[in-house]
């Protein structure tokens, strides 16, 4: 690939975030940019390669398609050996154009349709035709390596339609580098960003998230609100090992910082778990934005007045637990309506998000949703949930206005 040469991509994300990745591709300048499932196809340069890998906060991964067949999208063909067939295509594409007998590479494959039902065994054949393909070219086999391979293999099955792909991110683009420190089921990186882009979040008021957990909504917020690439803490992208790897053009785009921006609001993130705020201070040290975040060790019904500073408006992100694991669904209705009546009496005239899985405690909140929406956190069916906080009862709040 060439710098200038224009080529189709596909960005990967997670179920819910296809528009808000778009969005940010247009943004990019990409071209011809069309949502699928989980994913968002478009058109540009190495570049807008580079670029996407390095600014995208919604993307998983960019893949490359370097090769299609099969049936057209959405139309089924009858294959009598699909093994034999996979494996004849696969050993068709010229190899030698992405790698050598000495590249290493692993595969990652995702499978739809009863053609073909177990990845397992599609990237076993992809594996063989590739080394075969080589073993007659120059009577050696490349390796396999699972991890850190100088070669990422997509293959992407829909019914009888496949894709093969050079994945150009490497290891997921939701780990930013920034992460030192867990706490229990920290939520995805890519889907908090989302989530902050889905609320409209460009760092026009102060930010609020009373359950902070290891600091991940609060981090995202502040490289939001600054506009700091959420790839410039990870140690390398996959496309950097490819023959084509153009090293100066990578330096101007990572070394680029022109469009960072001032930020004049403050971020606060707080928790009842002392163990919580001191894993997020690690997270938010190591992602370099303490100057925008303060963190504070209390639970979210003993927020008051004090502990806010005042603003015209607030924007409140909360990702309380589910209940997924030890917690009663007692609990679980106790603690949200507890989040409920806070949100109403200290935070009185804010937007709040809040996302769980839990759908009878979201009911205990007690507030009505102004929006809904529907996310995937892992493997989780999460309801998303837009609440406008006002003063007072709501009827005269709709009067008011």
């Amino acid at each position: 690939m060439s710098k200038e040469k224009i080529y189709k991509m596909v960005a990967k994300t997670f179920k819910g975030l296809e528009e808000v990745l778009a969005q940010e591709l247009t943004e990019l300048g990409a071209n011809d940019v069309q949502i699928e499932r989980r994913a968002v196809s478009f058109v540009g340069d190495k570049a807008l390669m580079y670029r996407a890998n390095l600014c995208l906060r919604t993307a998983s991964r960019v893949l490359v398609p370097i090769a299609q067949f099969g049936g057209e999208k959405g139309k089924r063909q009858k294959i009598t050996k699909p093994e034999d067939w996979l494996y004849e295509e696969a050993k068709k594409v010229e190899w030698s154009r992405y790698m050598t007998a000495e590249t290493t590479f692993s595969i990652d494959a995702t499978v739809y349709g009863e053609t073909f039902r177990n990845s397992r065994f599609v990237t076993y054949r992809v594996k063989d035709a590739i080394a075969d393909y080589w073993m007659e070219k120059s009577n050696k086999r490349p390796n396999v390596r699972v991890t850190e391979p100088e070669l990422y293999i997509n293959v992407y099955i829909a019914n009888e339609q496949v894709t093969i792909s050079l994945d150009s991110s490497g290891e997921s683009l939701h780990k930013r580098g920034y992460r030192v420190a867990n706490t229990e089921a920290p939520i995805n990186e890519a889907l908090a960003a989302g989530m902050l882009l889905i609320a409209g979040w460009k760092g026009q008021c102060d930010f609020y998230d009373p359950m902070c957990g290891s600091g991940t909504l609060p981090i995202e917020a502040a490289l939001i609100a600054r506009n700091i690439a959420p790839g410039i803490f990870r140690k390398s992208f996959a496309f950097e090992k490819w023959p084509d790897f153009d090293a100066d053009l990578w330096s101007d785009i990572y070394n680029d910082d022109s469009k960072e921006r001032d930020f004049k609001h403050k971020i606060y993130g707080s928790d009842a778990s002392y163990y919580a705020v001191q894993q997020a201070a690690k997270n938010i040290k190591s992602a370099g934005v303490g100057r925008d975040i303060e963190l504070r060790q209390i639970r979210l019904e003993e927020i008051n007045g004090e502990h806010l500073t005042p603003c015209e408006k607030r924007l409140v992100m909360i990702n309380p637990p589910y209940g997924e694991r030890l917690a009663s669904n007692k609990d679980m209705e106790v603690l949200y309506g507890k989040m409920g009546t806070a949100l109403k009496h200290q935070f009185a005239g804010a937007t709040a998000w809040i996302i769980s899985s839990n759908a009878e405690a979201m009911k205990c909140i007690g507030l009505k949703p102004t929006k809904k929406m529907r996310l995937l956190n892992g493997e989780l069916d999460c309801q998303f949930n837009r609440y406008d906080l006002f003063a007072g009862k709501r009827a005269e709040h709709i009067h008011r206005s």
